[in-house]
């Protein structure tokens, strides 16, 4: 019987721990997450979701609020199209995000930024490019791209001097997914570094519609395994969505994933980002209080729990100091929903959006708590209190026992 500890991520001549923590937002995934991922010789993600707030929170600027003074005339009008980023203080934001957590990591792992493509931040290529380039500036390891893959995300930092050097890497959830970008990138000469396949499991958005559940990840995983192996394509795949124990890593690791990207349990981590209530509510959560819906801004299905505050809310749009949903043309499918309840409603009293949600500021503001399908078994990985709260965890005790255990057990805390 062998444990994750038996197998090696591969990049180039150097070898990793085969454990890759995700890149949850809003600063979900911290620094101090990322960096205990790295320490013990693994892969650990920051997220670049909303960098202007992240920055304010971990140094004190005031990108947010400069933001909302400069379109303080503008919060009342429909209209968000006037709304723009400043390009210089986004890549400030993200160079500073980014550089602090390089600077003090310690160890033999990597550290990598996930990269939203979904947050459009109504300029979506210009943002993107700046995203990207700004983080590759600071020394990132290497680069995640995810939630919305847009097939020409490479060419837009092709003459960045990392562009070859810096791990490039991607999340898809079909091989055609991954064909196309091949198609579309073979000008590049450029292959992605590694491919995340990511199965209708995982947390926050799906890669799927909402028959989500009709799809399996060790299937997927097959393929994609099968099509690189095919085309001699020396990509390393990743498999991630509901890798719940160290077992069921080993399972994927056996059968050719050359790693596994695992999120859920870091979310109850010490280290993780979510408010301590928050995580008492992942931990009392049953399987009943997930579901997968379809009020994420994106189009995407996401999963979350019911009790999230977010849910039903009808918070005017935030979008003088986040916008990050806002598409090319200043628009953005929570404003719309938004405006057809404030039309029924003038007095802009008791209002509720059921069927979208201000996603900028719910995730901003912790009210939104997207989820992996498992987490309702999040309470079975740590003791209880006595006072009936849950103990949370390290994330090198959550690490270590994903690396080190067998036979799906999950070893508790002292």
């Amino acid at each position: 019987m062998k444990r994750v500890d038996d197998f090696r991520l591969k990049f180039g001549n150097k070898e990793y721990v085969p454990i890759m923590v995700g890149g949850m937002g809003v600063d979900i995934s911290t620094a101090e997450l990322a960096l205990e991922a790295a320490r013990l010789g693994g892969i650990g993600h920051i997220s670049d979701a909303m960098v202007n707030d992240v920055s304010d929170r971990r140094f004190d600027t005031t990108f947010v609020k400069d933001k909302t003074r400069q379109y303080k005339y503008n919060i009342d009008n429909a209209d968000k199209s006037a709304v723009k980023f400043d390009l210089n203080v986004l890549a400030e934001a993200t160079r500073r995000h980014v550089g602090s957590t390089m600077e003090a990591k310690k160890g033999d792992g990597l550290i990598f930024v996930n990269c939203m493509e979904k947050l459009t931040m109504n300029g979506p290529r210009e943002t993107l490019q700046v995203r990207m380039a700004s983080a590759l500036d600071a020394g990132v390891d290497g680069i995640t791209l995810s939630a919305g893959l847009h097939l020409g995300s490479f060419g837009l930092i092709a003459e960045h001097p990392r562009f070859r050097d810096a791990k490039l890497g991607i999340i898809v959830s079909s091989v055609r997914a991954l064909q196309l970008f091949l198609r579309k990138n073979a000008r590049l000469n450029r292959f992605p570094d590694f491919v995340v396949v990511e199965g209708p499991l995982a947390g926050g958005h799906l890669g799927f519609g909402m028959d989500w559940a009709q799809y399996d990840l060790a299937t997927i995983v097959a393929e994609v395994v099968a099509y690189v192996q095919a085309e001699q394509l020396a990509i390393p795949v990743i498999a991630a969505g509901g890798i719940f124990t160290g077992s069921d890593a080993v399972s994927f690791l056996e059968s050719g994933s050359a790693a596994v990207q695992v999120a859920t349990r870091f979310t109850v981590a010490n280290e993780c980002g979510l408010p301590t209530h928050v995580k008492q509510d992942y931990f009392r959560a049953s399987e009943a209080d997930i579901e997968v819906n379809t009020i994420s801004p994106t189009g995407y299905p996401m999963r979350m729990l019911k009790g999230s505050p977010a849910i039903g809310d009808g918070i005017r749009p935030g979008c003088e100091s986040y916008g990050y949903l806002l598409d090319g043309s200043g628009n953005c499918a929570y404003i719309t929903a938004y405006n057809r309840e404030l039309a029924l409603h003038p007095d802009g009293k008791n209002i509720s959006v059921k069927d979208k949600t201000c996603l900028c500021t719910q995730m901003r503001n912790f009210k939104l708590w997207t989820c992996g399908h498992y987490t309702y078994r999040l309470k079975d990985t740590t003791l209880r209190n006595a006072d009936g709260s849950y103990q949370t965890l390290s994330a090198e005790h959550i690490f270590m026992d994903y690396q080190f255990s067998l036979d799906h057990q999950i070893a508790l805390p002292a």
